[in-house]
């Protein structure tokens, strides 16, 4: 049998009386509700569990849950008492798109234990109110599309004092969409300026900063200027101040950065954030700052950056190399793409570049998959002595080849009708089907051979059939790649 959720409450004292301060969701479906009066609670069901509240516990609670959202974002913060902001400007197509993102974040919190609902709009108060006052797990506002979708809302979703919502009540004014259409000035007099600057912020009209929280645990480093900076060349220049900084952090920990975050804070209390991440651990300057710099024309200074910070979000061991041999010779040096990938990452996108990782198959079309630049794959190799082309022609094209059987090499073979006569080959490397596929794989072969024509040039051919048993295959050639 599965267990029953029985209706649980906490209790806080208000200063006169001891009232409900948070209810679980057998509880709300009684009645109960966060405000009434405990003893009310307790009357209307009877043995009601009622334990003690633990404000400090929860908000720690709540920033150690915004620290972990930091896997989306390098902007979050805790929303008191029950809430979390993520500012996922320019990092929500590294998850695969903004419903994508919310599906993942909702469903690793209820996996966790944590009910929970979502919702991303260009504005904080509009995202506040979609998740509190739709009812869905998940909602997406379109850009600039905040005022029509809080429009049908209740006004207690723009975070009004319950006084004030109980008075624009009186007055017929029940949503939002009534409250826009309301002439400003009597609202301002009769219920002051939080009203209409709730309405603002929630429209857009009006700034909300929020104070991310950043791991204690992280290399960082933090410029103010003493004045604003505007022009590309500055902010350029602070760049390079802080990526020698936090590879100085970097090198003491013995680490290397795989992700970074940087942070620009203009006067208007707006925060543009740059996300970048790197292919392997590296904690050299120039590549850092070069990487970060080239990006810059994202970035909108507005009124000017007043401080900048550069948070490494993702740190792995990195142990010194060696420059030179015993014998004090320069070591040879290794080709390392990992810059040039990071680059093409920075400037292009994450989802426009790809790694090619191996997969446990023997047949050549399913033996690579398609990986992100910047996923972790542990240790994931190709396996030695396999030589395989660089291009591989999905599906295979049919050739017309001349040859001797059974084992003999192709003499010539025509492609999109031009002959090429193989001056030299190597094979034949035999390929069966994997026998747990369909029927017809079971028994199919294939004999591979690798020639070169007399211009130079490198194929990889094979024959279907192993010339025996009809059942392995019609014995026709087709071209699957070229080297």
């Amino acid at each position: 049998m599965l267990p029953v959720e029985a209706p649980l409450v906490t209790r806080a004292h208000d200063g006169r009386r001891l009232v409900v301060a948070a209810a679980n969701r057998a509880a709300q479906a009684l009645g109960l509700r966060p405000g009434m009066p405990l003893a009310h609670a307790q009357a209307m069901v009877p043995g009601l569990e009622a334990a003690a509240a633990d404000p400090e516990g929860d908000a720690d609670a709540l920033a150690d849950l915004a620290a972990w959202c930091l896997r989306y974002s390098p902007l979050t913060a805790p929303d008191p008492p029950d809430g979390l902001w993520i500012d996922v400007t320019g990092c929500a197509h590294l998850h695969g798109g903004e419903e994508t993102m919310l599906k993942d974040l909702v469903g690793r919190l209820i996996r966790s234990g944590i009910a929970a609902r979502a919702a991303i709009a260009d504005t904080p108060g509009a995202a506040w109110a979609m998740a509190r006052h739709v009812g869905e797990a998940i909602s997406v506002v379109p850009p600039a599309g905040q005022a029509d979708g809080i429009a049908l809302l209740s006004v207690a979703a723009l975070r009004l004092p319950s006084e004030t919502v109980a008075g624009l009540r009186r007055l017929g004014l029940d949503l939002v969409g009534q409250l826009v259409s309301t002439p400003r000035g009597p609202l301002a007099r009769r219920f002051g300026a939080e009203a209409l600057r709730r309405l603002d912020q929630a429209l857009g009209y009006a700034p909300e900063p929020i104070t991310p929280v950043v791991p204690p645990e992280a290399v960082q480093h933090s410029l103010a200027f003493p004045e604003p900076l505007l022009t590309a060349e500055a902010l350029r220049f602070a760049i390079d101040r802080l990526a020698e900084a936090v590879c100085v952090g970097l090198e003491r920990a013995g680490l290397g950065a795989r992700h970074l975050d940087l942070l620009f804070e203009r006067v208007d209390d707006a925060t543009k954030i740059l996300r970048a991440g790197m292919a392997r651990p590296t904690r050299d300057p120039r590549h850092l700052a070069r990487l970060l710099g080239e990006r810059l024309e994202e970035v909108d200074p507005g009124f000017g950056v007043a401080a900048m910070r550069l948070v490494v979000t993702l740190a792995e061991p990195l142990a010194p190399t060696q420059a030179t041999t015993s014998l004090g010779t320069p070591e040879a040096p290794e080709v390392d793409i990992a810059p040039l990938v990071d680059r093409l990452a920075a400037r292009f996108g994450a989802g426009r570049v790809f790694r090619v990782v191996p997969v446990e198959s023997d047949v050549p079309e399913r033996s690579a998959r398609r990986a992100p630049p910047f996923a972790d794959l542990g240790r994931v190799a190709w396996p030695p002595g396999l030589r395989r082309p660089v291009r591989l022609i999905a599906p295979p094209q049919p050739v017309q080849v001349l040859s001797v059987l059974p084992d003999q090499p192709p003499a010539a073979f025509t492609w999109r009708r031009v002959r090429h006569r193989v001056r030299r080959a190597d094979g034949p490397e035999r390929i069966a089907g994997e026998w747990w596929r369909r029927d017809g794989e079971r028994r199919a072969v294939r004999d591979y051979w690798a020639v070169e024509n007399e211009e130079g040039r490198r194929f990889w051919l094979y024959r279907r059939g192993d010339g025996a048993d009809p059942a392995t295959g019609d014995l026709a050639w087709f071209l699957h790649g070229i080297f």
